[in-house]
């Protein structure tokens, strides 16, 4: 149900969830955050792990920085060297990809 579904269907406030999914629930953008759970990576990295292309995910980590989900670092030293990790906001999702895993064990698998 989109956000303006909700709010024609009487309900006198935003849905949290509804809310949520906006802010992180694009396909890449959650891919990457659960990529990143527990590690630092560097940008080729995520590249091979998640299997975006360059453009893509150069859009979705900038879009995760700008909303402050992850954090970049660089490293000087040749060769240059880019890597990405999370913040506390970005790692506070941790019990949620968790909580999916299960459920998806539960009712996705066989």
């Amino acid at each position: 149900m989109a956000a303006d579904d909700a709010s024609r269907a009487g309900d006198a406030e935003p849905c949290a969830v509804i809310d949520s999914l906006d802010e992180i629930g694009s396909q890449w953008r959650l891919v990457v955050l659960h990529d990143l759970q527990g590690e630092e990576k560097r940008f080729n990295e995520l590249k091979r792990s998640t299997d975006a292309s360059a453009r893509t995910l150069s859009r979705v980590l900038d879009d995760l920085r700008e909303t402050g989900y992850v954090t970049r670092r660089a490293e000087a030293d040749a060769p240059v060297a880019t890597y990405y990790s999370l913040t506390d906001k970005g790692a506070s999702l941790a019990p949620v990809f968790d909580a999916v895993e299960r459920w998806a064990a539960e009712w996705l698998r066989p």
